[in-house]
């Protein structure tokens, strides 16, 4: 059995910054919790996570929508085991990888070594709290990103920040359908507890819109993957693993 998943692609151009509102203490407590679960799961996914079908697919379509070169000081946010930094960092003068587990960095950093790859570094940290001064980067992305974040706007204005005036930002994410969105997310959520939400069509350029940017692409995919391999990767204790198998469709 298959799960099919549509990718909504977004790449947009900075042309100003955004503001962050203050998190309540309650929010603070949560985004800790999250993190923490975060963590916990793609620690268990770091070795699978490479191998699924689908993570290597379509990277043609990020870099032609994205247009990187070697003058471009990119940052991959969200990074995993570095899969879309390996197929932008030929194509940029440097480029800078950050994701939250740490063990998503440590099987990076091994695939970089095995590879020879010099022109990328990593770094474990927040998405909320890039640490880099403002406009650093002169291409930002991201890719299956925003529905793990509890603040996406958050998330993306970081991205915002860090992004030179006349840079590029590319968004790539989970998009599905309003009325299928809820019945995914419940879904996911048992698979893989650090899931928050799927965006809906068209949510993610309302978002991009709001925070500032202009949309000058768009684009979408659909991934197969196999739901038993899916299941394997984020091995869900087994009573998750029943309930979410049957949701698991073509």
């Amino acid at each position: 059995r298959q799960l099919c998943i549509a990718t909504r692609v977004c790449i947009c151009v900075l042309s100003l910054a955004v503001a962050v509102a203050e998190e309540t203490c309650s929010k603070d407590q949560e985004a800790v919790q999250h993190e923490a679960v975060t963590i916990d799961q793609f620690t268990k996914q770091a070795a699978p996570f490479s191998s699924l079908a689908g993570r290597y697919q379509f990277m043609d379509l990020l870099r032609n929508l994205t247009n990187p070169n070697k003058d471009d000081i990119a940052l991959d946010v969200a990074c995993g085991s570095g899969l879309v930094s390996f197929a932008f960092a030929p194509y940029v003068k440097h480029l800078h990888g950050i994701d939250l587990t740490p063990e998503m960095i440590r099987q990076a950093q091994a695939a970089q070594k095995q590879n020879g790859i010099d022109n990328i570094e990593w770094s474990v940290g927040k998405v909320d709290k890039l640490p880099f001064p403002d406009a650093t980067f002169s291409l930002v992305v991201t890719r299956y990103s925003f529905h793990h974040f509890p603040s996406p706007t958050a998330a993306l204005a970081e991205m915002v920040r860090v992004c030179r005036t006349g840079g590029r930002i590319l968004v790539a994410d989970v998009s599905l359908p309003r009325d299928k969105a809820a019945a995914y997310d419940r879904m996911e959520r048992l698979r893989d507890p650090s899931h928050v939400r799927a965006l809906v069509e068209d949510e993610l350029v309302g978002l991009l819109e709001a925070a500032g940017l202009e949309v000058t692409g768009r684009a979408s995919y659909r991934v197969d993957m196999d739901a038993e391999a899916l299941l394997d990767a984020s091995s869900p204790p087994s009573p998750r693993r029943r309930r979410a198998r049957p949701r698991l469709v073509r």
